[in-house]
């Protein structure tokens, strides 16, 4: 077999403390090519704690548009609303990864240090919503990439459009990995009495250790089943995504994820079998050879049973649930566990869109808040 045949480096490179990739594996639209080699000064002795610390970077950026929509099938939902460009959580497996490329940037560790904040996130929003022709309809919000990753701590640029929404009475449902959510329980709280809000939490293992290197700097999954019992007993409607499920890493903590989650009060739950698009797919071998050497073929010989015999499928009908024996039997799981729990039970409520009111144009194109301009 040729170097170039192989699925798995020989020697894999060596994870760096506090994150998810291992690579800044190069993106698909730059033009110089670069390759990795072994110069002989690293050893078998080093260790990720040898490796200097990747200091994350916040650039500011003023975008020209704060609403993405889309038509795909097999989303719950048409418009989305992402305050930042990249995630300092690190999740090896993010589907949004390959937009770095877009950039000029590595999917890699340049999509987890380099982070992109749209500052004008809010005035965009109130401009979008005061325009005539503007028809309300639930906004997800950060599903691309989280809203309420390390960095909204201090530019609480996801704060701002949460305010914007509660003012105007717009319904929202928000994702995340972050107990950070929490600190906007007062304007969620009052929503969710009007109906205008949901949250899911994302938990994808209870295994710490295995949490630590596939989401390094989310937050722990114990941590995570905290901030769904204070969402729950603030009144707030709360599910739980296992998003994704990885085979022989995570898929067999499934049903206790969803016990845990049911006891600490979420009502509703889905899952999402592993993607691998684009340049996710080489980051997550190189991420499976570094941290699980011992089940690395296995677990990508189960991800191609469920994907054609391929990495990657992206068919709609198809994507997020796969396909054939292993995926049913995923599904069959699912299925009972949620029943048994009560999970599900009942159809979650449609937001209530009769509260939205539309602000002034002329409020809409004031100068941002001195806060904001602060940033």
């Amino acid at each position: 077999m040729s170097s170039d045949d192989r699925e798995f480096p020989v020697a894999p490179p060596m994870p760096l403390k506090g994150r998810g990739a291992v690579t800044n594996l190069q993106g698909r639209y730059e033009k110089d090519e670069r390759e990795r080699i072994d110069d002989g000064w690293l050893h078998a002795t080093d260790s990720e704690d040898d490796a200097p610390p990747l200091r994350t970077q916040v650039f500011e950026e003023r975008a020209k548009s704060i609403l993405t929509r889309n038509s795909s099938p097999d989303i719950p939902f048409s418009v989305s609303l992402n305050p930042y460009r990249g995630c300092e959580h690190g999740c090896i497996y993010c589907f949004a990864r390959p937009t770095h490329s877009y950039l000029g940037l590595s999917p890699g560790l340049d999509f987890e240090s380099r982070i992109y904040a749209k500052i004008n996130a809010g005035e965009l929003l109130e401009r979008e919503l005061a325009k005539p022709s503007y028809q309300p309809e639930p906004i997800a919000l950060g599903v691309n990439t989280d809203a309420y990753q390390p960095v909204e701590r201090d530019l609480r640029l996801t704060r701002r459009v949460i305010e914007i929404l509660y003012e105007r009475g717009h319904p929202f449902a928000a994702i995340t990995k972050s107990s950070l959510i929490e600190r906007d329980i007062d304007l969620l709280a009052p929503m969710a009495e009007r109906g205008q809000v949901m949250a899911a939490v994302t938990i994808t293992t209870l295994d710490a250790d295995i949490a630590r290197t596939l989401e390094p700097r989310a937050a722990t999954p114990s941590r995570r089943l905290r901030t769904i019992r204070t969402l729950s007993e603030a009144g707030i409607q709360v599910g739980v995504s296992i998003a994704p499920v990885i085979p022989f890493v995570t898929e067999q903590d499934m049903e206790r994820v969803l016990e845990a989650c049911a006891e600490a009060g979420a009502t509703s739950a889905s899952y999402i079998v592993l993607r691998l698009p684009w340049e996710v797919a080489p980051l997550f071998k190189d991420w499976l050879a570094a941290h699980f050497p011992d089940r690395a073929d296995r677990v990508m010989s189960r991800v191609r049973d469920m994907r054609g015999g391929k990495d990657y499928d992206s068919n709609f009908a198809t994507r997020m649930k796969g396909e054939g024996l292993w995926a049913d039997m995923l599904k069959q799981r699912f299925q009972k566990a949620t029943k048994r729990l009560g999970l599900n039970a009942r159809q979650r409520g449609i937001l209530d869109m009769s509260g939205f009111s539309r602000p002034e144009r002329e409020q809409a194109k004031a100068p941002a808040s001195p806060q904001m301009r602060l940033f």
